[in-house]
């Protein structure tokens, strides 16, 4: 492919090249997957400088440049030729940015205007382009820097109630969620796809953007939650809850809304014979068992299968009962653990917290239908006191001072009190997704006393030692 950004043959200095680099007009290579650029730090905040820092640069090269953006050439930032050691501004360049040999882009001080994605493109000495690649770059207005120290918490979901009464709501509330968000999307289904968003939140901006899957019955709400009115069967299914950090790294977790319909028949309920299950108890300490109570199992049931997963792949298969021979066989991680019966329960002795996730039972009828369900669960120990740190920082002349509390423990929620009473929130005062995190800006002397956080869980409670500021 020819570009007007490099020397044709019988071009014959690369200062005629620079006088004509602004008229290059192809941009049509998809992007190779050897050149890989890393943001340095992951995470930067308005002020701090940044390095775009490039892997893998190709051999040979007689040429880089680096744009704004993905697709409009006039974005250009600056165009090095590595022949001359000789650098051309793009139109918008400023005095921020400085480009190295090896393709890396550093941009010092840098702005919310700065935010969006930025490409390197490579030429080689054929006239030829040789690789397009792209990263994006966030800049934060406040970096939190607590919550997820444990690396293992994942974001989870449960079903409050558990089993929905058909015409009632429910809430699919978010706990282990992390810090610095940038959105969260509520997709319906197993996948994330666009045709089935219900809707976004975006943080920044605390704004809600509905989704072709919107029906006008959900709400979404600022810590992850989603609130469904007016439950029918059609909403009976899996969810998929795709959290979208400011690094613009995602993390997903999925949840299952089952509906319970009862009709009235001669004054005797009669329930639909749809699979429901239901733990017990639904929130285990560490060390007990977990029974998977399994209701309206088909009489007519060839086999049914338990997976630790909401797929069915062997890897995941805990057991197997094949109802017609009356055999058992388990996964070579589980026999010890667990009990099986023909009525489909599934007991789990000894749980830990790792054994806290979604659950998959597979049933085979007669006709070889098969009908899935699933079921999750959530495993506590008891949580360890927390300890309350003080930073001080001072940003644009004003003092602002912020509070962490430090935790190991996940699935908690988390209280402050200042001066032995319920923290009043001010103005002035931001809590973290988590609320592990309480930042004062600007900090004044009425906020001057002692502080403490209390962690809870569902086994119990810690309170932190006081800590005075200032």
């Amino acid at each position: 492919m020819t570009s007007s950004l490099l020397p044709c043959k019988g071009c014959t200095s690369w200062k005629e090249l620079l006088l004509t680099a602004s008229l290059l007009t192809c941009w049509h290579l998809s992007t190779t997957a050897d050149v890989i650029i890393e943001l340095v730090p992951p995470q930067v905040v308005e002020g701090e400088n940044v390095l775009l820092l490039v892997h893998n640069l190709p051999r040979n090269l007689i040429a880089l440049a680096w744009y704004k953006g993905t697709t409009n050439v006039n974005t250009k930032i600056v165009l090095y030729a590595l022949n001359t050691d000789v650098s051309v501004l793009g139109p918008v360049h400023n005095s921020k940015g400085s480009m190295y040999r090896n393709g890396s882009l550093r941009i010092d001080n840098v702005t919310l205007g700065d935010t969006g994605y930025y490409t390197l493109r490579t030429f080689n000495r054929q006239v030829e382009t040789v690789s397009v690649t792209s990263t994006y770059l966030h800049v934060n207005t406040f970096l939190w820097n607590c919550g997820r120290l444990a690396t293992s918490a994942q974001p989870t979901i449960e079903s409050l109630p558990t089993i929905v009464p058909e015409g009632e709501q429910v809430v699919l509330r978010v706990h282990s969620l992390p810090e610095n968000i940038h959105s969260f999307a509520w997709f319906k289904g197993m996948t994330v796809f666009g045709k089935l968003e219900i809707g976004r939140y975006i943080l920044a901006r605390k704004s809600v953007v509905l989704g072709p899957a919107y029906s006008g019955r959900e709400n979404l709400f600022s810590d992850g939650s989603l609130l469904f009115y007016s439950v029918t069967q059609k909403d009976a299914g899996l969810y998929t809850l795709q959290v979208l950090g400011t690094d613009m790294k995602s993390e997903e977790a999925h949840v299952e809304i089952q509906v319970d319909k009862t009709i009235e028949e001669c004054c005797s309920p009669v329930t639909t014979s749809q699979v429901l299950i239901v733990p017990v108890p639904r929130y285990a300490a560490e060390g007990e068992s977990v029974l998977l109570l399994v209701h309206n199992l088909p009489k007519d049931v060839q086999a049914f299968s338990w997976y630790k997963s909401m797929y069915n792949m062997p890897s995941f298969k805990i057991v197997e009962y094949n109802s017609l021979w009356n055999t058992t066989t388990w996964g070579h991680k589980y026999s010890g653990r667990g009990m099986v019966y023909p009525s489909g329960h599934l007991l789990l002795q000894d749980v830990t917290q790792s054994d806290a996730r979604m659950y998959t039972l597979e049933v085979l009828n007669k006709d070889d239908k098969i009908d899935r369900a699933h079921v999750q669960f959530y495993v506590n120990k008891p949580v360890t006191q927390p300890v309350v740190k003080i930073t001080d920082t001072t940003v644009r002349g004003n003092r602002s001072v912020m509070f962490t509390c430090v935790s190991p423990d996940t699935g908690t929620s988390i209280r402050w009190f200042f001066n032995n009473n319920n923290l009043e929130l001010t103005e002035r005062m931001t809590l973290s997704p988590t609320k592990c995190g309480l930042r004062v800006d600007p900090v004044t002397s009425e906020d001057a006393g002692e502080y403490r956080c209390l962690v809870t869980n569902r086994l119990g409670a810690e309170l932190s030692y006081p800590v005075r500021w200032p």
